[in-house]
């Protein structure tokens, strides 16, 4: 069977600034509205024109332009927070609208990332997650990323979060 001539291929681009106020937006209420992260947490997640400078923000849109999906990816800093050596990635706020999840948007932006780090020179790929975003460590699991629990660490008191990595 093949695909529908009339559904577009989802592909992945940089952000533009003019994204940035439904990035923000869209993690917010996801995130925070989701009960997955503080209120407090919600004013990062809100700052993309601030993350921009520190990593690469990739989108996925729908077939009217609208951002739907969004992750950010960390080549090199210390945004990724995670990262502990000059080899490894990180991404970030990974975030699918919810009206399309379950489409492939997620998936499709961590692969992408995993190109972008492997095109780049990485040779590990690391990321933190909340225990409570059960279906992002599906995804990371079915995609290859085992735990870390070792560089397991809490920004915050009661925030908890898992470190997971793939090897590239």
């Amino acid at each position: 069977m093949s695909p529908s001539s009339d559904a577009p291929a989802l592909t992945v681009d940089r952000a533009r600034p003019d994204d940035f106020p439904r990035i923000g937006q869209l993690t917010s209420d996801v995130y925070v509205g989701g009960g997955l992260a503080s209120p407090e947490y919600g004013v990062q997640l809100r700052d993309v024109a601030g993350r921009a400078d520190r990593a690469q923000l990739l989108v996925v849109r729908d077939d009217e332009g609208r951002v739907v999906g969004s992750v950010a990816l960390v080549l090199s800093g210390d945004f990724g927070e995670v990262t502990r050596s000059g080899d490894e990635a990180a991404f970030r706020m990974l975030v699918v609208d919810p009206a399309v999840q379950g489409r492939g948007i997620g998936e499709l932006l961590v692969r992408t990332c995993l190109e972008r780090a492997r095109a780049a020179g990485k040779r590990r790929v690391v990321l933190s997650t909340d225990r409570r975003m059960t279906a992002a460590q599906r995804l990371y699991q079915r995609l290859g990323f085992t735990r870390l629990p070792e560089r397991d660490w809490r920004p915050a008191p009661g925030i908890d979060l898992l470190v997971y990595a793939l090897d590239l």
